[in-house]
């Protein structure tokens, strides 16, 4: 038996289409989505604040779509709502071409947020169904390199093409979508997959319970609240950093596909070895380095004129989301007591609001003041963070020198 049959031995037929298809479909998408703020500013008379509340709309959607999404899954089955999202996905792409009208497109964004997190939901909720306990690990980290491996090619070949962010890419990641539906749906039904509801294995996680759990651990709410602010800086970036390049440098929508495949290669060849050389040092410490990684890319932003020095300060601040996203994950389930941890995670979902917040102030930042006000106001959010974070981290050291397995409650005394 060769590697290759192995290799496909190792994971079942489903977990392969679902990667084989993230990668597709982020191909096509990254040849779109990032390039919408330039596509609207292009197509319609709404300014950057109003394109930015536009596209943040979605991930605001999205954030409340991520818990409807698993409970129900776990009501409904897998299968029928993954492929409900998909097609929705589609309706949502196709829709940003067939209309300029700022409520459609506001309801056009809303959608494709809440579809997007239904299916990122439940795709991982199946591979995790369809993979042993002891490979899920290994399988989630080749979700992440194939979502890597689609945006570091997407941007920079739809840029060089022509095509970035006109309305033939939105309809080609449309089309796409429907494709990976139409061959995920013979496969499911093939293999008898996500045909039934989930049986209520997996800890439901509720709204109201979250917001119960983040008014009473005072150490959860601050890496929220931190989690929000570096969502922000990145959700600026993924966003009006497009219109400013657009309107301020040449070939700026050229610029801008390269900076995204330069931020997909930097994850796809450094992510490993640099997560592997930083395990030497504590989680904390990790955050820091991140965040003022993030904060010298901003930095770098706002003070560069030229091609070079802007993929330079891409590469800087991309280092810094590599270091962030693992310790992020890693503070909330050291944190998390056993039996909660759906819970937490769920809480920490909440950051997501970041990614609307990021490009509609960054947006009106954008029009008031400028670009490298833009992006010095951001890197200042990045070190802020490390306000919370830091308060946290010590609150966290003290509940485990007083009780290891009590909540610090949010009327405690910060000592």
């Amino acid at each position: 038996m060769n590697k290759l049959q192995i290799a496909w031995r190792a994971y079942h037929p489903v977990v392969h289409l679902l990667m084989a298809g993230t990668v597709f479909v982020m191909l096509t998408q990254s040849m779109s989505m990032p390039f919408l703020a330039i596509y609207l500013s292009q197509t319609t008379a709404l300014g950057p604040a109003e394109i930015g509340m536009i596209i943040g709309a979605g991930p605001l959607a999205g954030t409340v779509g991520g818990f409807l999404g698993g409970v129900l899954s776990d009501r409904f089955g897998r299968r029928r709502l993954m492929l409900l999202s998909m097609l929705l996905l589609a309706l949502a792409y196709a829709g940003f071409v067939v209309s300029s009208d700022p409520l459609i497109l506001l309801a056009n964004s809303v959608l494709r947020g809440l579809a997007a997190s239904f299916y990122g939901t439940i795709s991982k909720a199946l591979m995790g169904d369809l993979t042993a306990p002891e490979k899920r690990f290994r399988v989630f980290s080749n979700r992440y390199l194939a979502i890597n491996l689609g945006f570091s090619v997407g941007p920079m070949l739809g840029a060089f093409l022509g095509v970035a962010g006109s309305g033939f890419t939105f309809g080609l990641t449309a089309g796409a979508y429907l494709l990976f539906a139409a061959a995920l749906a013979v496969a499911c039904r093939r293999y008898g997959v996500g045909e039934a509801a989930a049986g209520g294995e997996e800890e439901s996680v509720r709204l109201s319970r979250i917001w119960r759990v983040l008014s009473r651990d005072v150490v959860l709410l601050l890496f929220v609240i931190g989690g929000v602010l570096l969502v922000t800086v990145h959700g600026e970036m993924s966003v009006t950093l497009s219109q400013y390049l657009q309107a301020h440098i040449a070939d700026g929508v050229a610029l801008f596909g390269v900076m995204m495949s330069v931020n997909g290669m930097t994850v796809l060849l450094l992510q490993a070895p640099l997560t592997r050389w930083t395990e030497r040092f504590s989680l904390f410490r990790r955050l820091v380095a991140g965040a003022l990684l993030m904060a010298a890319g901003e930095v770098g932003f706002a003070f560069s004129a030229e091609w070079g020095w802007f993929v330079a300060a891409m590469i800087v601040f991309t280092l810094g989301e590599i270091l962030i996203i693992p310790a992020e994950y890693a503070q909330i389930d050291q944190i998390a007591p056993p039996r909660m941890r759906g819970t937490y995670y769920g809480a920490q979902s909440v950051s997501e609001l970041g990614n609307f917040l990021g490009p509609w102030a960054g947006g009106l930042i954008l029009s008031a003041y400028g670009g490298p006000a833009m992006f010095l106001v951001m890197a200042a959010l990045a070190v802020a963070s490390l306000a919370f974070y830091g308060l946290g981290r010590r609150l966290y050291e003290k509940r485990r020198e007083r009780s290891p397995d009590q909540p610090v409650s949010a009327h405690s005394s910060c000592g």
